[in-house]
């Protein structure tokens, strides 16, 4: 499913127009997105908690040359599903 299908979807249940229904995904998306720029989490009871994770600088190695080359220090999203969700796919 892509985000076209999920506004499909989204029109079809609530009634209202498309357009409507790409403002109202776009914006959950944003607002996800600009929480997770603050680092705050964001949870959503039954889904799962959306967070940022530090990942700390390091050195790795090329494995083309055997170089060594510093890699930055980083923050990255990341998704724990809740137990409903787990539950619900198996």
């Amino acid at each position: 499913m892509n985000k076209a299908e999920l506004i499909d979807i989204l029109t079809e249940k609530m009634g209202g127009t498309k357009s409507s229904s790409e403002e109202t995904v776009d914006t959950i998306f944003d607002t996800i997105i600009s929480q997770l720029k603050g680092e705050n989490e964001v949870s959503i009871a039954g889904f799962g908690i959306f967070s940022v994770k530090h990942r700390a600088a390091r050195q790795a190695r090329n494995p083309k040359t055997g170089a060594t080359v510093h890699v930055a220090a980083t923050k990255v999203p990341k998704f724990r599903p809740a137990k409903a969700l787990k539950e619900a796919v198996k």
